[in-house]
């Protein structure tokens, strides 16, 4: 069993996300969940999930019982370690470093050295609401997403998606290393830059000249490749199931007039024609389009409604074929 240190305030979503990892993920307090599995490569990738330890035990969160998992635990490592304990999002008051004293001393009598700065082993204690989970630390994901800050890029729009969502995004649409992704109003390319960089191969399209030649623009600083055409996103000029899976931020209500098309008729025709070329997609807008989804013959099986300011909720909408 494994457990899991969740990034950000939306619990469900950020352990659906980790399902691109892991195998039987479940939220066991606020900000942790625990997994049967975990692919360590795909969960260094992870956007919400920041570290993933081999779960030594689960207790109340308490450090006399959190040093009890420690003393009754079959350890079977050497070398030197050092104890890490976080109170997650300041739940229990528990001071980490009694915690971290208590739990290095119960390692301490089992015959190991402490190395605080360069340890062979680190043991994470995360004490949240109504439970406890201690745990080797397995997989550090890799949230370098200030890199890649939309301003930051040589090409930039205002609107534009930020990094991390845009990777949480592209692993739930199923983006993996061979795997073909398509965003059929890529815009700037935030999406198109986060698949690419797990190992995706990307494909773009847009209807502005201006947004593709951006897009490549900023695909070749960060990635190095990928395809991106202009085009209209109701007529991809594709095979049908050329693309393994699909992400889009649809145009917002004050973007109403969209080329030929009123934003109706242009999401509705870019569900249709995306269902006909990918089995998967994650769609994001500033309003539910569950009824569309369902007209173009999509399988909605989730929306999340995230918050991004006072006047702006995204509904992230997880579409099956």
């Amino acid at each position: 069993m494994y457990g899991l240190e969740l990034a950000g305030e939306e619990d469900a979503f950020a352990a659906r996300e980790a399902e691109a990892a892991a195998t039987g993920v479940t939220v066991v307090a606020p900000g942790l969940a625990t997994a049967r599995g975990v692919e360590p490569e795909r969960a260094r990738r992870l956007a919400y999930t920041r570290r993933v330890v081999e779960l030594v035990g689960r207790c109340d969160p308490d450090i006399d019982a959190a040093r009890a998992v420690v003393a009754a635990a079959n350890v079977d490592r050497e070398g030197t370690v050092a104890v890490r304990a976080r109170d997650v999002r300041g739940l229990t008051d528990i001071s980490t470093t009694d915690a971290e004293r208590e739990l290095g001393s119960a390692l301490v009598d089992r015959g190991f050295g402490v190395d605080l700065d360069d340890p062979d082993h680190e043991l994470r204690v995360y004490f949240s609401e109504d439970a406890c989970l201690v745990g080797w630390t397995a997989v550090e994901a890799v949230r370098d997403f200030a890199d890649r800050k939309p301003t930051d890029r040589p090409f930039f729009q205002p609107g534009s998606m930020a990094p991390v969502d845009a990777r949480a995004f592209v692993n739930m649409a199923g983006a993996e290393p061979g795997a073909r992704i398509l965003d059929p109003m890529c815009g700037t390319g935030g999406v198109l830059l986060e698949a690419g960089l797990v190992g995706a191969d990307v494909v773009g399209v847009d209807a502005q000249a201006k947004m593709v030649g951006g897009a490549r623009e900023n695909l070749r600083h960060y990635v190095g490749s990928g395809d991106v055409v202009r085009g209209d996103a109701t007529a991809l000029p594709f095979r049908d199931d050329s693309m393994d899976g699909a992400v889009f931020d649809a145009p917002y209500g004050r973007q109403s007039k969209i080329a030929r098309h009123s934003l109706s008729d242009l999401v509705g025709g870019a569900l249709a024609e995306v269902r006909r070329v990918a089995p998967e997609c994650v769609m994001v807008a500033d309003r539910s389009w569950t009824e569309e989804a369902e007209d173009a013959g999509w399988e909605v099986e989730r929306v999340f409604e995230r918050r991004v300011h006072r006047s702006l909720v995204r509904y992230v909408h997880l579409l099956h074929r």
